[in-house]
């Protein structure tokens, strides 16, 4: 590391306290302070199901104030670790070596041990609030359930709602008191997450457990959990071991990185060494798999003025509050644009009056040129965010890609089968996987089901919505190579929905910036998102971290001034 990183790194990170040479302590005291400083230790872990093995000797330790990642794509092993920590594995689990957890030996201890350490030892952040949240119960009663269970005597009811407003308030959440009576359906998705580490540190715990604490969030949205996550570090002194596979996450916050691959450890080292010279072959993939802003150069292929759709003047208002505020945006054949813009601003509003799911109160909806009939919704296709949830889970792989063949065509069955052969091809999948069904399949297999199933009829509109925000970034760089070249060969227009904006960069051609129904900013993606004009996109871009930890850190610079 440079001085110039290593003066940076001192002076963003005063976590990190060098004692005074007259408090330095002796070898031994200090082997035994870093020792009881340590508030989770991993030795030579494995965990086996049957002859599946899941995480094959790894050793991890994580320190008071010290944020430790555990990267890797899906199947490598990273949340069966968190599941170890707290000794939630399945009792079919086979678990060999040793977990202390805040002293504690899990292998040995009693339920009520386990309990105890469950909230006191460490707090869990789960990946998504929604379905870690008790939809029936309220935000109140959730977090103070919380702290009940791990009082050591009954308090009356009010001193649990004031704590509750207390920590809530310490997590951001506005309106606190509030909030004790509303559900978890009535916050959006970055409070939900802030209510769920509040719930985590409502014990004091000395570690944090964060299984993807910002999947699926909108930039601006994931700066601030980072935030959060770091001020505690900070005030609190809380480790944590953050399990994500967003590297631009992993360059923000952590301090050492830990790259898991089927189980095994294959790199350990500093976040400043590991992405500056990656040791392993695997890292250097992970690395090279995200897209950065500005590493795109576009082509102008706005000069087709063959408009596949076109929204003018579009109002969508929901029980008289507007969501979509006067929006007009054109799409043109063999064109690809981006919409961008937080959760709430409307992106998925306007893809859905695209497709007729929604009426809008004023505006026009021209889809090739005229009204979404029977005979244009067969030139249309759709790729949705969650292939899991979209997928019918009835039906084999072969059925799903078949079934618009069979609603909008009279093809054989021969035809259809050739048809569905071709495009698994198209989109690199084995035909081994033709008579399997969507739980069956990994969430990049999913994905390109559906997109198969999308261009299946050769569509000239294709509706993306988030279609790769939940994917490993190898997985993702696999499923956009694989839609570039669906483009390229039906030479559909394409309306791509993302909080992504280097996946927007490296995708699109033009791109426009919704905010609060709003459009503030659209245009070239060369114009947009490498020189912005409207202040709302340079926080955007701002707020979307890149792989570098120090860029990262210049990048931070001005917003913790």
């Amino acid at each position: 590391m440079s001085e110039l990183a290593s003066e940076s790194s001192s002076a963003e990170r005063p976590r990190e306290r060098t004692p005074s040479p007259s408090e330095a302590p002796a070898a031994s005291e200090s082997s035994d302070a870093n020792a009881a400083a340590r508030v989770l230790e991993i030795d030579d872990l494995r965990v086996g199901y049957g002859s599946t093995v899941a995480v094959d000797g790894l050793s991890v330790t994580v320190s008071r104030g010290e944020i430790v990642a555990l990267v890797g794509e899906s199947g490598s092993g990273k949340s069966t670790v968190a599941l170890a920590a707290l000794g939630l594995l399945p009792r079919s689990a086979r678990v060999e070596g040793t977990i202390t957890l805040a002293g504690q030996d899990i292998g040995s201890a009693t339920p009520e041990e386990l309990r105890q350490l469950r909230g006191r030892g460490a707090g869990m952040v789960f990946q998504e609030p929604m379905t870690a949240l008790n939809p029936v119960l309220t935000i109140g009663f959730q977090v103070a359930e919380s702290i009940r269970n791990h009082d050591s005597q009954p308090r009356r009811h009010k001193h649990y709602d004031d704590r509750c407003v207390e920590l809530l308030e310490r997590v951001g959440v506005p309106d606190a008191a509030k909030r004790l009576k509303q559900y978890p359906h009535q916050l959006s998705g970055g409070l939900r997450q802030r209510v769920l580490i509040a719930i985590a540190i409502a014990a004091g715990p000395g570690l944090i457990l964060a299984d993807e604490p910002t999947t699926a969030l909108d930039v601006t949205v994931q700066q601030q959990i980072l935030d959060l996550i770091r001020d505690i570090r900070d005030t609190e002194g809380t480790g944590t071991l953050l399990i994500t596979h967003n590297l631009g996450v992993v360059a923000d916050i952590a301090d050492r990185v830990i790259v898991l691959r089927n189980g095994k450890v294959v790199e350990e080292a500093d976040t400043e060494t590991l992405f500056a010279s990656p040791k392993a072959d695997y890292t250097r993939q992970l690395l090279a798999a995200v897209p950065k802003l500005g590493d795109t150069q576009h082509e102008d292929r706005h000069a087709a003025e063959n408009a596949v759709l076109q929204l003018r003047d579009i109002v969508v208002e929901y029980h008289g509050r507007r969501v979509v505020d006067d929006v007009s945006l054109t799409v043109d054949k063999g064109e690809i644009v981006g919409l961008v813009g937080e959760s709430g601003s409307g992106k998925t509003t306007l893809a859905q009056c695209a497709l007729g799911l929604v009426t809008p109160k004023s505006g026009a909806v021209d889809v090739f040129g005229g009204r979404l009939d029977s005979k244009a919704r067969r030139r249309l296709g759709v790729v949705f965010q969650d292939p899991a949830s979209s997928l019918d889970p009835t039906k084999t792989v072969a059925q799903t890609i078949a079934e618009p063949l069979v609603i909008h065509t009279r093809t054989g069955r021969a035809e259809r089968q050739r048809k569905v052969r071709e495009l698994m091809d198209a989109v690199e999948l084995p035909q081994s996987l033709l008579d399997r069904r969507g739980h069956e399949l990994s969430g990049g297999q999913r994905q390109r089901v559906s997109l198969a199933r999308a261009v299946v009829l050769g569509p000239d509109l294709l509706i993306a919505d988030e279609p790769t925000s939940a994917l490993d970034v190898s997985v993702q760089a696999a499923v956009l190579d694989v839609l570039e070249r669906l483009h390229v060969g039906f030479g559909f227009g394409c309306l791509f929905i993302s909080h992504d904006l280097a996946v927007v960069d490296r995708v699109c051609d033009r791109v426009a910036v919704l905010r609060g129904g709003q459009l503030v900013e659209q245009g070239p993606c060369a114009t947009v998102l490498h020189h912005p004009e409207h202040p709302y996109t340079q926080a955007l871009l701002l707020a979307s971290p890149v792989p570098d930890p120090a860029a990262q850190r210049e990048r931070r610079r001005p917003a913790r001034a």
